[in-house]
């Protein structure tokens, strides 16, 4: 099969959605039985010591049969999320007053009773 015919399979439909620092590419791609798939690519990007960057991907092939299932298992465990946290991202990353529950309290209020002793020492003592 020449090039083009093999570009032509690849690039029958194709959609791409940004989000941060993570990629997802949705491509329709074609069996050798000239039937149609989904893949669908997380691609996210990191950053090598020396600055340079590299990708790394994960594919999902999702196949016709298995439309209607998938579809509704991930409209059940959106909806899910979506009614027990709302819409609204909860994160470090996206709330700058994001506070998670193990943080410890400051200094001053979490001193422990053997860092008060310590510091009532008299120099009489001594």
């Amino acid at each position: 099969m020449s090039d083009k015919g093999m570009m032509e399979k690849e690039e029958i439909f194709s959609k791409v959605l940004r989000a941060g620092r993570r990629t997802y590419f949705f491509d329709v791609r074609s069996t050798r039985a000239d039937d149609y798939y989904l893949t669908i690519t997380e691609s996210k990007k990191f950053t090598n010591d020396d600055g340079s960057f590299y990708y790394k991907k994960h594919k999902i092939y999702l196949y016709k049969e298995d439309f209607d299932g998938f579809r509704e298992i991930l409209e059940e465990m959106t909806n899910f999320i979506v009614n027990e946290k709302g819409e609204e991202v909860i994160s470090e990353r996206h709330q700058k007053d994001f506070k998670k529950e193990y943080e410890e309290q400051p200094m001053e209020q979490t001193a422990s009773p053997a860092a008060e002793k310590f510091t009532d020492v008299s120099f009489d003592d001594i």
